[in-house]
């Protein structure tokens, strides 16, 4: 597999984030800057921002990735080995609940409910 380092966010994960200086400052019409003072204000914004982010990656960037891809690593394990066959296991536990409880509806609820139903079905409704 390679890594596609033009598009580093292919599935937007990250797109919340805006670091662009049109997305963090702006002037409304009336309340201008020098223009110079503007430009030279999105230069020194963007330099800062990437020389920045670029030192931070460089210090903690392959760290993180480390201890990232080692927590993703116990989440996969503890998923695969106990917490998809425990929810099986619980499954196939419900099951057996399942067939008791119908059993008992059907042992004290049915009888009842058939009774009211022969009952209720002798009502004869007729227009006056």
């Amino acid at each position: 597999m390679t890594v596609d380092l033009v598009n580093r966010d292919p599935n937007d994960i990250n797109c919340h984030i805006k670091a662009e200086f049109e997305d963090v400052l702006g002037e409304p019409e009336g309340v201008r800057s020098m223009e110079c003072i503007w430009k030279l204000s999105y230069r020194c914004f963007s330099l800062w921002r990437d020389c920045c982010y670029k030192l931070a990656t460089l210090l903690c960037g392959i760290c993180m990735a480390a201890c990232l891809g080692c927590q993703f690593a116990g989440v996969a394990l503890e998923h695969i080995w106990c917490v998809t066959p425990g929810m099986r296991m619980c499954e196939i536990n419900c099951i057996v609940f399942r067939k008791c409880y119908n059993m008992c509806i059907d042992c004290c609820a049915g009888p009842i409910c058939e009774a009211a139903g022969l009952c209720l079905s002798k009502i004869k409704i007729t227009k006056a």
